[in-house]
């Protein structure tokens, strides 16, 4: 040996032809800063070929347990260091696979076998190890430093091995074991679905075990999945006996409330909302001033009077940070003794509340506004669909008498209808993006499965509510800068490069410039304009908007690009939302003259803990949502459906049913019998023997043929196209005509994924 090892003992008493240890490997990578495994093996002067594959196997161990880390061809080799292990979310993947999520460098892709220590949503720390064929950084857990939670609900099954708890996705590549004696003590079935806490956590070598604390005995099979996802969220969604009691320690406002607040009792002021809405965060009103110029009130529900800085009940809806809206069920910000009662501005009683009063031109232009507390007297709840009837025919029977016979109501609904008009001209004006999308709801029958998934339809009185909450907001955003004052804003940043240049290609198809880059309002507008009224806008608009970047909340005010706004906050919901009930404390203590409250945590904080909230609760309400639907086909397999292609891809097309707005993929196998080649540019499938051709907005017909629950996926299979697009029909002479070697040659156009591959395929093994 020609090296000097501080572990040469041991080494020799364990091996016959000894190699360096691991720790003079590590000593010798600090030193040398990296080395292939040729540059080691003549550092250390190895030339014998055993000794050389020995060194070899010892890299490849020192790479999997993290001592060291590898890159590029040949593996270059560095040391491992306290300062390359990194924190982060776990982000598990049905198919058994996962990634550590972190903040400020690219996610660490985790393989099956180091998901096996973890649960999706646990923090741990982890070091990239090395990177692999698709460039994704390989990383390995070093330590699981918080679970995220430590009670599952899942269906309980059972092997040759014994029982086990299966989870529902995104958690189903880990069951939990649990004994006979537990399940049979508690009296459950294979096959129920089941809560179970965790005894001890897995690791390497075998799954958790826990213990089953309560068989779910209600069949309702949404009532399961949503406390699933619950618990698999990390959502609280049960309040503790400190926030309770603080919650129902209110009393109605008496004189002491009042004290210091504007009376705008005597306004005839309304709340327009959903038909299913039961909190009531706004109110307006609206009067004609003199030369045609306008004053709104828009008045909004003074929870911060309640919600007290710092309290338990602060701390608990910052905690919380939003509410989360699942079909039917609502898991709210605050408890509902206020969400519902005392903050919620319903109507013929005294509510406390703040005000936008806003004063606007002729022509839609904010000439001034204050903000102010105050205490109101809510004179009707009315729904859209009762103003919307309203509009159309005041004599029809489904407006009620509170609005008719109320001839201050009635005044103020036709004033601001009058202004909606208006500011719809503004809107335009500043190419503010109307997007062509479909929301819709699911309507359960009594034994709580789904009846039917209807959309929601948009009409004046939606509009309406928005404009005047658009106008509240941007007054706010604009009042917090004015006074820089210790606020979130909304910000909405412009579209990154690479998904402006995927726009910019498409357009083409419409005749229509659209920039590689920076793009403006009026740019998305032009484009959205052109399309509405064909009958694939929703597919069209659907790409718009995933082009778009996500909005957060930050202490800098950067605009709302989607909306065309210089400035933009939240003000008009804080009975749901967290941003808005600190932005009105702000306001308060400003109007008010009274010093800015303190808070436990920064803004910037506060603005990373909104946002993740936000995130969390609208990932919560997709699961839910594609879990119900999936469930729902399951009944449908084997049957034919009416779909539009809503999204193209290499491996296949996505459709979504016409009359149940689900979505499904016609994976590439099972397109038609062609050569088919993925055109990006023009999102098309292109047949290379047939001219066959699909892309977006094209109809078809599609039979149900698996639905994938672990998944959440529904499979089709593509029986005819019923009818091309407009686009699409002038393309298919062109697609006849394209050689194959134009294709290869075309960076654009990319092969389809293999016919004969399916990249569905999931194993689940017992133990580990």
């Amino acid at each position: 040996m020609s090296w000097n090892d501080p572990n040469a003992k041991l080494e020799a008493q364990n091996y016959e032809n000894p190699i360096p240890s691991r720790l003079l490997i590590s000593q010798t990578l600090t030193k040398l800063g990296e080395a292939t495994q040729p540059q080691l093996a003549a550092t250390f002067g190895i030339e014998d070929p055993d000794q050389f594959d020995a060194l070899g196997n010892r890299l490849k161990a020192m790479l999997r347990d993290g001592q060291i880390s590898r890159e590029g061809r040949p593996y270059r080799y560095t040391p491992v260091t306290q300062k390359d292990v990194v924190s982060g979310t776990i982000s598990a993947h049905a198919k058994g696979f996962g990634f550590v999520v972190l903040d400020d460098m690219p996610d660490l892709f985790l393989h099956e076998k180091q998901m096996r220590w973890v649960f999706n949503g646990d923090t741990v720390d982890a070091i990239g190890t090395a990177t692999d064929n698709r460039g994704r950084t390989e990383g390995l857990i070093v330590k699981v430093t918080e679970r995220q939670q430590n009670q599952f609900i899942g269906t309980l099954d059972k092997d040759e091995e014994g029982y086990c708890v299966t989870l529902a996705s995104p958690n189903n590549h880990q069951p939990i074991t649990v004994t006979d004696e537990n399940v049979q003590a508690i009296g459950a079935k294979q096959g129920q679905p089941v809560k179970v806490d965790i005894i001890d956590w897995p690791n390497q070598h075998e799954f958790a075990t826990g213990k089953i604390v309560e068989v779910m005995d209600d069949d309702n099979d949404r009532e399961v999945i949503i406390e699933t996802t619950l618990l698999n969220y990390d959502i609280p969604h049960e309040f503790g006996a400190k926030v309770l009691a603080q919650a129902n320690g209110y009393k109605e406002p008496t004189s002491k409330d009042l004290k210091g607040r504007t009376d705008i009792r005597d306004l005839p002021m309304v709340t327009i909302d959903g038909e299913d809405a039961r909190d009531f965060d706004d109110a307006v009103y609206a009067e004609k001033r003199s030369g045609g110029n306008y004053r709104v009130v828009v008045a909004i529900a003074d929870v911060s009077h309640y919600v007290t800085p710092n309290s338990a009940l602060d701390h608990e809806a910052y905690e919380r940070g939003t509410s989360v809206y699942f079909p039917h069920h609502v898991v709210p910000m605050l408890p509902e003794v206020l969400s519902n009662g005392l903050c919620s501005l319903n109507p013929d009683v005294d509510r406390l509340c703040m005000v936008a009063d806003i004063k606007l031109s002729r022509a839609g232009n904010v000439t001034g506004y204050e903000f102010y507390p105050a205490v109101m007297h809510s004179q009707a709840r009315l729904t859209y669909n009762q103003v919307n009837a309203y509009f159309d025919d005041p004599k029809d029977k489904a407006v009620p008498e509170s609005l008719t016979g109320n001839k201050d109501v009635k005044k103020s609904i036709d004033t601001l209808h009058q202004l909606y008009e208006v500011l719809l001209k503004k809107r335009e004006q500043r190419h503010a993006m109307e997007f062509e999308t479909v929301e819709t709801y699911i309507k359960f029958n009594e034994e709580g499965g789904i009846d039917a998934i209807i959309p929601r339809t948009r009409g004046d009185s939606h509009k309406l509510i928005e404009e005047c909450m658009l106008l509240a907001n941007t007054c706010a955003a604009n009042f917090a800068l004015k006074h820089d004052l210790p606020v979130l804003y909304r910000n909405h940043d412009k579209p990154d490069s690479e998904k402006t240049m995927r726009i910019h290609e498409y357009a083409k198809n419409f005749g229509i410039s659209f920039p590689e880059e920076n793009p403006t309002q009026e740019d998305y507008q032009r484009l959205i304009e052109v399309t509405k009224e064909r009958p694939d806008a929703v597919s069209i608009h659907s790409m718009l908007l995933r082009s778009m970047m996500q909005a957060n909340y930050a202490p800098e005010n950067i605009g709302h690009f989607g909306l065309a706004y210089d400035e933009y906050s939240h003000f008009t919901s804080p009975i749901r939302r967290y941003p808005d009930l600190m932005l009105h404390r702000a306001i308060k203590a400003k109007v008010t003259g009274k010093r800015q409250p303190d808070t436990d945590f920064t803004l910037a904080e506060a603005g990373t803990q909104t946002s993740d909230t936000e995130r969390r609760a609208e990932k919560a309400s997709r699961f839910v949502e594609t879990w119900l639907k999936c469930h729902y086909m399951k009944d449908h397999v084997g049957e034919e459906f009416k779909g539009v292609i809503t999204t193209v891809t290499n491996f296949g097309l996505f459709i979504t049913l016409t009359d149940l707005f689900i979505d499904g993929l016609v994976h590439i196998s099972n397109v038609g019998k062609d050569y088919f080649v993925y055109d990006e540019k023009q999102q098309q499938l292109i047949g290379q023997d047939h001219g066959n051709l699909y892309g977006l907005g094209d109809e078809v017909l599609v039979k149900v043929t698996a639905v994938n629950m672990d998944l959440l996926q529904i499979d089709f299979e593509l029986i005819k196209k019923l009818k091309s697009s407009a686009m699409n029909q002038s393309k298919k002479g062109q697609a006849k005509a394209q050689d194959s070697s134009t294709n290869s040659s075309n960076d654009s156009k990319k092969p389809a994924a293999s016919k004969r591959r399916s990249n569905r395929g999931r194993g689940t093994k017992k133990s580990s």
